[in-house]
């Protein structure tokens, strides 16, 4: 009896035979991701029935987070003291793109982009040995989930007009409050949570504090989807919550600052998965253009289809060497704040344009809800509105531009 030969991971070809940017460790970590996502995850995604409509369970989320970790991808956003690798930005930047575009529906966890090491890294250096202990290093080690809670119904664009208050009470802060659209808040352990500490309503003063989202007087309600479809998103509210003074992280109205410190590298590494995102958007509408037939003949063949994917190629060009680019100069030790707003402005305007010509090119087939494509149109629509609008963007843009305070 002869055995058949293991199954090669089915990866997709690159769009153009373009060099790599990165280091050859950043591309040997992403042959290796590769190697998880085309294989393992692919397997336990055809298993489980998880699609981009139909997310994973907590427990099937723990199992990938835990597999992740064991194979050095979970944490590698980390410092360099935790476990990390030390990466460059433009590393970093190069390996999330592939992992988004790669276009597995479980993108999101290899580096616990909504619940992992990429909420708690930039608070290493704050944190205390007790909360490093407790709240940091289980994260870190795939072993407990949080999530990052500071947009209210009054806080959006607007950081600093919380309304959830931390009221000291012996050694202990009492919360009340409300966070909404808290991503990873469903499956998490724990919250990173900025509530208003100042006892003047009109004097701003956010702090920022580790919370147990399993102890007394805190709930989350996760009853609802955002247009990407799935549960992703929840609210956290606080009713007479009692969280230990050892929880807070930082100095007493620092939280703000705790949050917008690496505001200019966070913006830039949205980008990757926007980019990647665009990428699976414009492979399938050029691969559906090449087989679906009109008319007698492929419709690829036709100049409209032509200019579209053109225009999109274009685009996802564009976009790409503006996020490189400033991830070079955040490397070069650039403040790149005008760079970094630019990046995640144009990344997300440029990659809905995508998505948006592919769902024309799929025609009847791209406005079918559990499409991939229909799916990518929501999900990019959504990043112009995330992690800072395209109107805040500019506002960045223009005072670096004209010097404006602020």
């Amino acid at each position: 009896m002869t055995t058949s030969p293991p199954a090669v991971p089915l990866r997709p070809a690159p769009l153009f035979a373009t060099a790599f940017e990165g280091s050859a460790r950043a591309a040997e970590l992403i042959g290796r991701i590769g190697d998880f996502l085309h294989g393992e995850l692919d397997a336990l995604a055809r298993t489980q029935g998880i699609d981009h409509e139909h997310g994973a369970d907590r427990q099937t989320l723990q199992r990938i987070w835990r597999r992740s970790h064991e194979l050095g991808f979970y944490g590698m956003s980390l410092p360099v003291s935790m476990g990390g690798l030390g990466l460059s930005v433009l590393d970093h930047v190069l390996i999330k793109e592939a992992i988004y575009a790669s276009g597995s529906p479980l993108a999101p966890h290899v580096f616990g982009e909504l619940s992992g090491p990429p909420r708690v890294g930039a608070l290493a250096r704050k944190a205390t040995p007790y909360q490093l202990e407790r709240f940091i290093v289980p994260v870190a080690q795939a072993e407990k989930a949080i999530c990052f809670a500071l947009t209210e119904a009054e806080a959006g664009s607007d950081a600093g007009a919380v309304q959830t208050r931390a009221v000291r009470d012996g050694d202990d802060y009492v919360i009340d409050g409300r966070k909404r659209f808290i991503s990873g808040s469903p499956f998490a352990d724990f919250a990173v949570l900025m509530a208003s500490t100042s006892d003047d309503p009109q004097r701003r003063e956010v702090s920022a504090f580790f919370v147990d989202l399993a102890q007394p007087g805190v709930r989350v309600e996760s009853g609802y989807k955002t247009m990407a479809g799935q549960s992703h998103t929840g609210d956290i509210v606080l009713a007479h919550c009692r969280v230990p003074a050892v929880n807070m992280i930082g100095e007493p109205g620092r939280g703000l600052a705790l949050a917008l410190g690496r505001i200019t590298v966070n913006r830039l590494l949205h980008c990757p998965a926007m980019v990647g995102l665009a990428t699976v958007a414009l492979r399938d509408a050029r691969d559906y253009a090449c087989r679906r037939r009109q008319f007698g003949r492929a419709i690829g063949e036709f100049q409209a289809i032509q200019h579209m994917l053109a225009d999109m190629a274009t685009d996802l060009v564009a976009a790409r060497s503006l996020m490189i680019a400033t991830a070079r100069q955040i490397d070069a030790g650039g403040e790149a704040r005008a760079e970094a707003s630019m990046a995640k402005l144009f990344c997300s305007e440029a990659a809905f344009r995508i998505a948006d010509r592919a769902v024309q090119i799929h025609g009847g087939e791209g406005i079918v809800q559990g499409r991939r494509v229909e799916f990518l149109f929501r999900m990019l629509r959504m990043y112009r509105v995330l992690t800072g609008t395209s109107e805040i963007q500019r506002n960045t843009i223009a005072r670096e531009l004209i010097g404006e305070p602020g």
